[in-house]
Protein backbone atom coordinates (compact mmCIF):
# COMPACT_ATOMS: atom_id res chain seq x y z
CA UNK A 1 0.00 0.00 0.00
CA UNK A 2 1.22 3.49 -0.85
CA UNK A 3 0.73 6.45 1.45
CA UNK A 4 -0.56 9.75 0.14
CA UNK A 5 0.95 12.51 2.27
CA UNK A 6 -0.94 15.81 2.42
CA UNK A 7 0.36 17.45 5.62
CA UNK A 8 -0.71 20.92 4.53
CA UNK A 9 -4.36 19.84 4.92
CA UNK A 10 -3.98 19.23 8.66
CA UNK A 11 -4.62 22.93 9.36
CA UNK A 12 -7.98 22.59 7.62
CA UNK A 13 -8.88 19.29 9.30
CA UNK A 14 -8.15 20.72 12.75
CA UNK A 15 -10.10 23.87 11.95
CA UNK A 16 -7.10 26.13 12.47
CA UNK A 17 -7.63 29.44 10.79
CA UNK A 18 -5.51 32.55 10.67
CA UNK A 19 -6.88 35.51 12.56
CA UNK A 20 -8.62 38.08 10.45
CA UNK A 21 -10.08 37.79 7.01
CA UNK A 22 -8.02 36.12 4.29
CA UNK A 23 -9.27 38.67 1.76
CA UNK A 24 -8.18 41.57 3.95
CA UNK A 25 -4.59 40.31 4.32
CA UNK A 26 -1.77 41.95 2.37
CA UNK A 27 -3.96 44.95 1.49
CA UNK A 28 -0.90 47.01 0.60
CA UNK A 29 0.26 44.56 -2.08
CA UNK A 30 -0.99 43.80 -5.59
CA UNK A 31 0.08 40.17 -5.10
CA UNK A 32 1.53 38.18 -2.21
CA UNK A 33 2.70 34.58 -2.24
CA UNK A 34 2.40 34.14 1.54
CA UNK A 35 -1.34 34.92 1.45
CA UNK A 36 -1.74 33.34 -2.02
CA UNK A 37 -3.05 36.66 -3.36
CA UNK A 38 -2.51 36.62 -7.12
CA UNK A 39 -4.30 39.93 -7.76
CA UNK A 40 -5.60 42.92 -5.83
CA UNK A 41 -6.85 46.33 -6.89
CA UNK A 42 -9.30 48.85 -5.41
CA UNK A 43 -12.36 46.73 -6.25
CA UNK A 44 -11.42 43.05 -6.43
CA UNK A 45 -9.12 40.42 -4.88
CA UNK A 46 -8.15 37.01 -6.29
CA UNK A 47 -6.63 34.29 -4.09
CA UNK A 48 -5.64 30.70 -4.63
CA UNK A 49 -7.71 28.58 -2.25
CA UNK A 50 -5.37 27.27 0.46
CA UNK A 51 -7.59 24.17 0.81
CA UNK A 52 -8.61 23.57 -2.82
CA UNK A 53 -11.19 21.20 -4.23
CA UNK A 54 -9.03 20.94 -7.36
CA UNK A 55 -5.75 22.31 -8.69
CA UNK A 56 -6.07 26.00 -9.59
CA UNK A 57 -9.11 26.62 -7.33
CA UNK A 58 -9.44 30.43 -7.16
CA UNK A 59 -11.46 32.71 -4.90
CA UNK A 60 -12.66 36.06 -6.26
CA UNK A 61 -14.08 38.67 -3.89
CA UNK A 62 -14.75 42.36 -3.60
CA UNK A 63 -11.77 44.15 -2.03
CA UNK A 64 -14.18 45.82 0.38
CA UNK A 65 -15.16 43.64 3.31
CA UNK A 66 -18.80 42.87 2.51
CA UNK A 67 -20.95 39.90 3.54
CA UNK A 68 -24.00 39.99 1.27
CA UNK A 69 -24.30 40.04 -2.51
CA UNK A 70 -27.04 42.66 -2.21
CA UNK A 71 -24.56 45.06 -0.60
CA UNK A 72 -22.00 45.26 -3.42
CA UNK A 73 -21.99 48.25 -5.72
CA UNK A 74 -22.54 48.14 -9.47
CA UNK A 75 -18.82 48.87 -9.99
CA UNK A 76 -17.85 46.01 -7.66
CA UNK A 77 -20.28 43.66 -9.37
CA UNK A 78 -18.84 44.47 -12.80
CA UNK A 79 -15.24 44.18 -11.56
CA UNK A 80 -15.93 40.81 -9.93
CA UNK A 81 -17.61 39.36 -13.01
CA UNK A 82 -14.85 40.65 -15.31
CA UNK A 83 -12.26 39.12 -12.97
CA UNK A 84 -14.10 35.79 -13.02
CA UNK A 85 -13.92 35.89 -16.83
CA UNK A 86 -10.20 36.78 -16.75
CA UNK A 87 -9.54 34.02 -14.20
CA UNK A 88 -11.23 31.44 -16.41
CA UNK A 89 -9.08 32.61 -19.35
CA UNK A 90 -5.88 32.29 -17.27
CA UNK A 91 -6.83 28.86 -15.91
CA UNK A 92 -7.69 27.60 -19.41
CA UNK A 93 -4.32 28.83 -20.67
CA UNK A 94 -2.25 27.14 -17.96
CA UNK A 95 -4.24 24.12 -16.79
CA UNK A 96 -6.44 23.19 -19.80
CA UNK A 97 -9.44 22.05 -17.72
CA UNK A 98 -12.43 20.42 -19.40
CA UNK A 99 -14.86 22.64 -17.51
CA UNK A 100 -15.43 24.76 -14.40
CA UNK A 101 -17.63 24.99 -11.35
CA UNK A 102 -18.19 28.69 -10.61
CA UNK A 103 -20.35 29.96 -7.79
CA UNK A 104 -20.71 31.26 -4.26
CA UNK A 105 -22.13 30.04 -1.01
CA UNK A 106 -24.03 32.87 0.65
CA UNK A 107 -23.85 32.45 4.44
CA UNK A 108 -22.85 29.51 6.63
CA UNK A 109 -26.07 27.54 6.16
CA UNK A 110 -25.36 27.53 2.41
CA UNK A 111 -21.87 26.15 2.95
CA UNK A 112 -19.76 29.31 3.16
CA UNK A 113 -16.62 28.51 5.12
CA UNK A 114 -15.91 32.23 5.40
CA UNK A 115 -19.35 33.83 5.43
CA UNK A 116 -18.13 37.26 6.58
CA UNK A 117 -16.57 38.17 3.22
CA UNK A 118 -18.48 37.41 0.03
CA UNK A 119 -16.42 35.39 -2.45
CA UNK A 120 -16.88 33.33 -5.59
CA UNK A 121 -15.21 29.98 -6.20
CA UNK A 122 -13.71 29.10 -9.58
CA UNK A 123 -12.91 25.38 -9.61
CA UNK A 124 -11.28 23.91 -12.72
CA UNK A 125 -12.60 20.45 -13.58
CA UNK A 126 -11.25 17.62 -15.71
CA UNK A 127 -13.02 14.56 -17.04
CA UNK A 128 -12.67 11.90 -14.33
CA UNK A 129 -10.81 14.26 -11.96
CA UNK A 130 -12.39 12.94 -8.78
CA UNK A 131 -11.68 9.25 -8.49
CA UNK A 132 -12.06 6.50 -5.93
CA UNK A 133 -9.94 8.45 -3.41
CA UNK A 134 -12.71 11.02 -3.06
CA UNK A 135 -15.52 8.48 -3.06
CA UNK A 136 -14.04 5.95 -0.64
CA UNK A 137 -11.55 7.87 1.43
CA UNK A 138 -12.98 11.38 1.37
CA UNK A 139 -9.56 12.50 0.13
CA UNK A 140 -8.83 14.75 -2.82
CA UNK A 141 -5.58 14.57 -4.67
CA UNK A 142 -4.11 17.87 -5.86
CA UNK A 143 -1.38 17.18 -8.42
CA UNK A 144 0.49 20.49 -8.14
CA UNK A 145 1.81 22.36 -5.10
CA UNK A 146 0.09 25.68 -4.39
CA UNK A 147 3.35 27.63 -4.73
CA UNK A 148 3.94 26.25 -8.22
CA UNK A 149 0.37 27.08 -9.26
CA UNK A 150 0.79 30.59 -7.79
CA UNK A 151 4.01 31.16 -9.77
CA UNK A 152 2.40 29.89 -12.96
CA UNK A 153 -0.74 32.10 -12.74
CA UNK A 154 0.80 35.26 -11.26
CA UNK A 155 2.25 36.82 -14.46
CA UNK A 156 -1.17 36.80 -16.14
CA UNK A 157 -2.73 38.62 -13.20
CA UNK A 158 0.22 41.03 -12.86
CA UNK A 159 -0.32 41.99 -16.50
CA UNK A 160 -3.67 43.48 -15.46
CA UNK A 161 -1.91 46.05 -13.29
CA UNK A 162 -0.05 47.26 -16.38
CA UNK A 163 -3.43 48.04 -17.93
CA UNK A 164 -4.37 50.22 -14.91
CA UNK A 165 -1.57 52.70 -15.43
Amino acid sequence: MKTLWTPWRMEYILGKQEKGCIFDAAVDKKSDKKTLTVYRDQLVVVLLNRFPYANGHLLVSPARHVRDICDISADESLAIFQMIQHSVTVLRKHLQPDGFNIGLNLDKVAGAGLAEHLHFHIVPRWQGDHNYMTVLGEIRTIPQHLNKTFDMLLPDFQALHGKDT
